[in-house]
């Protein structure tokens, strides 16, 4: 686990809706100035193809193992091809983007890439099986992963020398890969559940890459595995807050009691109204309540997200959602009873 991890009032997930690199960045870095309003990262806008989609992205940062759409999906090919390139230019014109807003900026600044789980589980092999079904498969993809991871982050790090650079892994699949719910190309069988134990090995292993700085594991889907994501070497673990329940009390209260951080998803993701600022965090005290744990802490633990990626939204609800959060985390500080 990483020492430094400035704490952080709001965030964002990483997807943003529209198709402009320009107007995604100038919104995120606008919205999230520096450490006292929460933290920029690189957008994500799937909405210009594959490519620029979640998975695209990062088969596109991969070293030496390429991928290729197929009608059933992303798949691993022998050599770059035209959407290989695709995902790179993108990625590239993304980057050119947060560069330019981020001139002279100092402070924490976050990258999302697919986690190697739910990667494992989307990108097929040549049969047209999921990688998952392969564990030989599953281990050369985490180590292209994690190359491909380092030389971004060094790359994130020269275009933006003042930055401490925080890595996202997305595992939305994470459950369904330990519970063996991935179904296999027929879709009348599953994938057999992966082993917990190869599961955070192979995590602590990419996440090792962040070096220095944090990382954060992010899943919007219910039971997120807080325990194994901390022992992973997780900073931060990020997740839906309406998705908890009151069993997972014990392992969050253990999390923040280790000093785990939490993003906490209270502002909905798509289009709808927003609540008052206070009216967004009451869960949130309520759960610290219940916890028993000191109020005052509530700044220092807890950063404040969307639910999930706001790729679904219209760029005016995106825009609102992002500065709702900084709302919602400024009434958290002020009366954090």
């Amino acid at each position: 686990m990483s020492d430094a991890f400035t704490p952080v009032p709001a965030a964002g997930i990483g997807s943003m809706p529209g198709g402009d690199a320009r107007e995604a960045a100038k919104t995120v870095t606008g919205t999230f100035e520096g450490p006292e309003q929460g933290m920029p990262y690189l957008p994500e806008l799937p909405a210009r193809g594959p490519g620029a989609d979640m998975i695209g992205r990062t088969a596109g940062l991969l070293v030496d193992l390429y991928a290729r759409v197929e009608p059933s999906g992303w798949r691993i090919g022998d050599r770059p091809g035209r959407d290989t390139r695709r995902a790179r230019a993108w990625l590239g014109e993304d980057l050119d983007a947060l560069e330019e807003f981020t001139q002279g900026y100092q402070g924490p600044l976050k990258v999302q890439a697919v986690g190697p789980w739910t990667l494992a589980a989307a990108l097929e092999l040549r049969n047209g099986e999921a990688a998952l079904s392969d564990p030989g498969a599953c281990r050369d993809l985490a180590g292209s992963l994690a190359e491909g991871l380092r030389a971004h982050l060094a790359d994130v790090r020269r275009r933006v020398p003042g930055a401490q650079v925080v890595l996202q892994l997305d595992e939305p699949s994470l459950v369904a890969v330990l519970r063996g719910q991935i179904k296999t190309a027929s879709t009348y069988r599953t994938h057999r559940a992966v082993d917990r134990q190869l599961v955070e090995s192979t995590l602590r292993d990419v996440l090792d890459v962040r070096g220095e700085g944090a990382a954060v594991v992010h899943s919007c889907a219910p039971d997120v595995p807080f325990a194994l994501l901390r022992r992973a070497g997780a900073d931060a673990i990020s997740f839906d807050f309406a998705l908890l329940t009151e069993r997972d009390d014990e392992v969050i209260g253990e999390a923040v009691e280790g000093g785990t951080r939490l993003f906490a998803g209270v502002v909905p993701g798509v289009d709808g109204g927003l609540s008052d600022p206070a009216g967004s965090v009451m869960g949130v005290r309520t759960l610290w309540r219940r916890l028993g744990l000191n109020p005052g802490s509530l700044a220092e633990s807890v950063t404040l997200t969307p639910s999930c990626g706001l790729a679904g939204a219209s760029p005016a609800y995106a825009r609102a959602a992002l500065a709702h959060c900084v709302k919602a985390a400024r009434s958290l500080a002020d009366n954090p009873e």
